[in-house]
């Protein structure tokens, strides 16, 4: 992880626009070229934060999604910038749009549910944990592939989940009310997810 130093980072986010944030100030900005720049702040002081950083997190996790062929965004640089007390990752987005989306755009299709079924099934016997696993972080790209976004808060690992962290994870995709009532229209994710995992076990 290189140093930005706040001159340099003053000139990176001249003529950015702020497209998250909080009370504590900046969380994403799309940058002038297109590429957007995510600042991490560390909450606590004793934190896994302090030796592995959210930012660095970010980039290995793009990695690591990209040698399993799943689409998310390109990181391009990750950096501490000491003069604002953040760690930044910068990115080109991952194009498409969010399955939420999607559907509050009124595009839902009828396969879409069991297509996202099947690609989490994908993702639980690729041994991607993803805690952040949500409609909004799940994108549908032009060439009509799934990808993720927002991926610190994710593990790959070597092996497919077990039984324990796959339903765990399922949970996470349950949390908001909106995503679960459109998961539980009809029983076809269940149905894609079970058969997905079934025929990899062949």
């Amino acid at each position: 992880m290189q140093i930005l130093a706040h001159d340099d980072y003053l000139a990176l986010r001249d003529g950015a626009r702020a497209l998250e944030r909080d009370r504590h100030g900046e969380k994403v900005l799309a940058l002038a070229d297109g590429s957007y720049l995510k600042l991490f702040r560390r909450k606590r002081l004793l934190s896994s934060a302090a030796w592995y950083p959210y930012a660095r997190r970010f980039a290995d996790n793009a990695r690591a999604l990209v040698e399993k062929d799943i689409p998310c965004p390109a990181v391009i640089g990750v950096w501490r910038i000491p003069a604002i007390q953040r760690e930044a990752v910068r990115y080109r987005p991952l194009e498409g749009q969010t399955l939420r989306q999607l559907i509050r755009a009124g595009a839902d299709t009828p396969d879409l549910r069991a297509r996202l079924g099947a690609f989490v099934a994908d993702l639980h016997a690729a041994g991607i944990y993803f805690r952040s696993l949500h409609l909004g972080n799940i994108v549908l790209t032009p060439s009509g592939a799934f990808g993720l976004i927002d991926i610190a808060d994710l593990r790959a690992g070597g092996h497919p989940l077990p039984a324990h962290k796959r339903q765990r994870n399922l949970q996470h995709l349950l949390r908001d009310a909106e995503d679960r009532d459109w998961l539980r229209a009809d029983s076809t994710f269940d149905a894609a997810y079970r058969q997905r995992l079934e025929a990899g076990r062949k």
